[in-house]
C-alpha cells in the first residue's frame, strides 16, 4: 500500500529543509502524465519520464477519498510513452488531463520525498512510505512533516488531475 500526503510548499524552502533531515537526493526526473477519463476513485495514467528516457503505466485506486493519501497501485514499466498512449486511446480511453512536472526525489530509511514543479500548479512535497500497515505509516509521514514544519493546514488534498481539471473550469 502506498502511503502519501501533499503540501503545497515552496521549493527551495522545503528542499533545504528535506535535506537538513539528512535525505539523500536520489534522482531528478522531468516528468510527463498523461490521465485518462475512468470514474474515480479509479485512476490510469501513462508517465514519460524524459531525461530518465522511461515510460511507466500506471493504475491507482483511491483508498481514501477525500484526503486521497491512500492507494492501491500497480504499476509496468513500459518501452515507448507514445505507443501506450495510442493503444489505451484505441482501446477507448480518452485522455482527460496532462500534468508535467519537475521532480527532485529524496529518500531517508522507508520514507520518499518528491518535491515537485508542476506546470501551472505551483510547488508540492509529497511524503510518501509503502507499508502494510496504514497507521505506521501515517505516523511516520506525520512525524517527518512536523520536523519539516508542515502541518495539516498545507495539506493539499485534490490530486494534481483535479487540480488542473478545476484550472480548466472542468471541476
Amino acid at each position: 500500500m502506498e502511503i502519501e500526503v501533499k503540501f503545497r510548499v515552496d521549493f527551495d524552502e522545503i528542499r533545504k529543509r528535506i535535506e537538513s533531515l539528512g535525505a539523500s537526493f536520489a534522482r531528478e526526473e522531468l516528468q510527463e502524465d498523461i490521465y485518462f477519463s475512468i470514474p474515480l476513485p479509479n485512476l490510469l495514467r501513462v508517465r514519460g519520464i524524459a531525461n530518465l528516457g522511461k515510460a511507466f503505466l500506471t493504475y491507482k485506486r483511491i483508498e481514501d477519498p477525500g484526503r486521497n493519501e491512500e492507494f492501491d497501485e500497480l504499476e509496468v514499466e513500459v518501452s515507448d510513452f507514445d505507443i501506450t498512449v495510442e493503444i489505451l486511446k484505441r482501446l477507448g480511453f480518452e485522455e482527460d488531463v496532462v500534468v508535467k512536472k519537475r521532480r527532485l526525489v529524496y529518500k531517508r530509511g522507508d520514507v520518499t520525498f518528491e518535491l515537485s514543479e508542476v506546470e501551472g500548479l505551483g510547488d508540492f512535497l509529497d511524503i510518501e512510505v509503502l507499508s502494510d500497515d496504514v497507521g505506521y505509516a501515517k505516523r511516520k509521514i506525520w512525524e517527518i512533516a512536523g520536523k519539516l514544519g508542515l502541518g495539516e493546514e498545507d495539506v493539499e488534498p485534490r490530486l494534481y488531475q483535479e487540480l488542473i481539471q478545476e484550472k480548466m473550469g472542468q471541476g
